[in-house]
């Protein structure tokens, strides 16, 4: 059999002309955007398994998402090209499953990915038996044989010939690693206590991978590393050391005057292909920007620096006015593509600055954002700060508020002419999980930086979350699109929204979100825990059976699923004073003790947990007086400091004696004089209450 070439022209019919495949019911608009591909696609369900296992086909699963670039690559080169779907269709039954939709789906076959091929991403091509064994797995593939790799229609002949002649070699071969996988959910043994060494044993292995010149971890490509820096802020607050808090904020520094960061609108991409932070894979994810929100607001508690406030506060304006729906969802990412060129949305050529900005404003924005004739990056240019304001203004001879005031109107002059452009696609789907933390970062910025404004978009979110996203029992979906939700909630979406509604009460106080957080933790307790060998599965007792029910206990981009629910569990257990829930949030964290000792820089979140476990808690019970801008300062003035440890629990006054069956830390405490009061507790012991603001920032000080 001679095998096509994909991807001439020729080849590749019209979508117009083409019926649309099964994929057009679904809401996922990565789905969406395979509907009308010549391929036979199935989404992943008992559809296609049942067809495969009545005509004896291998299933072929490719897994993506619709900001992934060489998922689109694949798309056009591959599934858009009439010979190869041809040839798809004659051979398997063909499944095409959205990661963000199907993380469960997507863990178990990465992890086959991961160990037949010693690396993994997307576009994740696997084949499966049909009783969804994996048996051969691989990435991207090329349309045509090069660059070392075997073109797809290769691929796909050559397994076609080996289910055909050694079938029983790959139905063991796929009982082999399906074992393998169903292992990887195992947690290894770990001895001795969970005491601080692991964070001093985890900040050492930070410093040892710091890049000293340009920050961050590791080389290209760089990766933000969230979860790792609060670990080093931590470690900064509890021991003092210097180092830490240094290597932070060099990164952060780096990071926000990179080409990462989007210069004219705030927020950052996914993460750099070079090792400077100039040249990003240039998709924005919904859960980098909360991570990173949170992490720039916790530096400017520490530093109180008010670039990483600025840099916060952009981030989380870019997530209030492009990525938030009218009911205050938010939502998942906008792509790396417009017009089918990456990064073409975001860059720019001198001469489009000059035409925009004149020539003399021209001259100095370009030396200030690395603009030149030939370009930064492939002949065009990513705006980035190699050298900070200040540093400029000096090299410049102007003034730095002025040269900064100057900047600021050529970056909106700038941002209005890219507005213009064909923008990048967005993918609108709502995901409990990233909205979780986002929720989380938006809360808490909205004391931190006094911006009511942040506090109206978490409760928005929150409200949305509750009230559209719970089935009638009580549990948890983890997609909503167009109308629906679908698919069962993960552990993920369960310990970040829960979290989220904790810290959302913190802040204001709204009973509705604690009593919420109660109520999913102990249908998460239910429904994830492994009372057996301790920890949370990451699917639930009420999901579907799939070949392997693993545990997620290591960071990725996003914190692990038992991660989470430690940090949830042992801040829920302070607050409320249940020790059921910290004694179950440490357990959570003695669970993963091996991780800790032997892979902590995958185990960022969990060490986060560690350090809040390990810590004395300190307790502010907040009782609001009649005058509810006096309750604003005061909770502004309690946030204001960086203090990991603490837990706070305000009411109105009406409401703290109904809420104190739930808070026992607002048992007993009245408002003095009509003033809004806290008390403030720490090891044990309570410190006579103080009244209004200047009594709490006298106590903290």
């Amino acid at each position: 059999m001679s095998l096509p070439l994909a991807g001439s022209p020729s080849m590749t019919a019209s979508a117009a002309d083409r019926p649309s495949n099964r994929l057009a019911g679904e809401t996922s608009p990565y789905l969406l955007q395979h509907a009308l591909n010549p391929v036979d696609w199935y989404p992943w369900g008992p559809e296609a398994f049942d067809r495969a296992r009545a005509e004896n086909k291998p299933i072929f699963l490719s897994v993506g998402y619709s900001a992934c670039h060489w998922c689109h690559v694949m798309e056009h080169e591959s599934f858009e090209n009439a010979d190869t779907a041809a040839l798809m269709n004659e051979h398997f039954i063909n499944v095409k499953v959205d990661r963000e939709e199907r993380p469960d789906v997507d863990q178990i076959y990465m992890a086959a990915v991961q160990a037949m091929t010693d690396h993994g991403g997307w576009p994740m091509s696997v084949f499966l038996t049909p009783d969804l064994k994996p048996f051969y797995c691989g990435t991207y593939f090329p349309p045509v044989d090069g660059r070392g790799m075997p073109g797809f229609p290769r691929v796909l002949y050559s397994v076609h010939r080996a289910w055909a002649e050694r079938r029983d070699d790959i139905l063991i071969s796929a009982g082999d690693l399906t074992d393998r996988i169903r292992l990887m959910g195992k947690i290894p043994a770990a001895s001795g206590a969970l005491e601080s060494v692991l964070l001093d044993q985890a900040a050492r292995g930070l410093a040892r991978s710091f890049d000293t010149i340009h920050g961050g971890f590791g080389s290209a490509p760089k990766f933000p590393h969230p979860m790792d820096l609060k670990v080093l802020l931590r470690q900064h607050a509890r021991t003092r050391e210097a180092h830490p808090l240094q290597i932070v904020r060099h990164t952060l520094d780096k990071m926000a005057r990179g080409g990462i960061y989007d210069q004219l609108l705030g927020g950052f991409a996914r993460y750099s292909t070079d090792e400077r932070w100039l040249a990003p894979h240039f998709e924005k994810m919904l859960y980098d920007n909360a991570l990173l929100s949170s992490v720039y607001l916790e530096a400017h508690q520490v530093t109180g620096d008010a670039e990483y406030a600025r840099v916060a506060r952009e981030t989380m304006d870019y997530i209030l006015e492009r990525m938030t729906g009218p009911e205050g969802e938010i939502y998942s990412t906008e792509d790396a593509d417009s017009e089918g060129e990456e990064g073409k949305f975001y860059v720019w050529s001198l001469a489009e600055v000059n035409q925009i900005l004149g020539p003399e404003r021209a001259k100095e924005f370009a030396a200030v954002y690395d603009v030149t004739e030939s370009g930064n990056w492939e002949h065009q240019n990513i705006l980035n700060l190699p050298m900070s304001v200040d540093q400029a203004a000096t090299r410049l001879g102007r003034d730095e508020r002025e040269l900064q005031a100057d900047l600021d109107r050529d970056r909106a002059r700038l941002l209005e002419a890219r507005d213009r452009r064909v923008p990048p696609g967005k993918d609108t789907k709502v995901l409990t999980s990233w909205n979780g933390l986002m929720l989380a970062a938006l809360a808490e910025g909205s004391r931190i930086l006094k911006d009511e404004r942040y506090l109206d978009a978490a409760t928005k979110a929150a409200a949305f979350l509750l009230d559209r996203m719970r089935t009638a029992e009580g549990r948890l979906l983890h997609a909503y699109k167009d109308g629906r939700a679908r698919f069962n909630g993960y552990l993920d979406d369960y310990s970040n929204l829960i979290d989220g509604l904790t810290r959302l009460y913190e802040v204001s106080g709204e009973p509705r979100w604690i009593e919420a957080a109660l109520e999913l933790t102990a249908v998460m307790i239910d429904e994830f825990h492994d009372a057996e060998a301790g920890g949370f599965f990451y699917t639930g007792r009420s999901h579907e059976v799939l070949i392997a029910r693993q545990k997620d206990f290591q960071d990725n981009a996003t914190p692990s699923g038992n991660a989470m629910v430690a940090t949830a569990l042992l801040r829920l257990g302070a607050l409320t004073g249940r020790e059921s829930l910290r004694t179950l949030g440490r357990s959570t964290l003695e669970a993963v003790q091996a991780y800790l000792d032997r892979a902590p820089m995958a185990m960022g979140q969990s060490l986060v947990a560690l350090d809040f476990e390990l810590a004395s808690p300190r307790e502010f019970a907040v009782i609001a007086g009649s005058d509810p801008a006096e309750f604003r300062r005061v909770m502004e003035a309690i946030y204001a400091p960086f203090l990991p440890h603490k837990v706070v629990a305000p009411a109105l006054a009406e409401k703290a004696s109904a809420l104190a069956e739930t808070l026992p830390l607002l048992a007993d405490r009245p408002a003095q004089d009509d003033r809004t009061t806290t008390y403030i507790c720490e090891r044990f012991t309570c410190h006579a209450p103080v009244v209004g603001v200047e009594g709490v920032k006298a106590a903290l000080a």
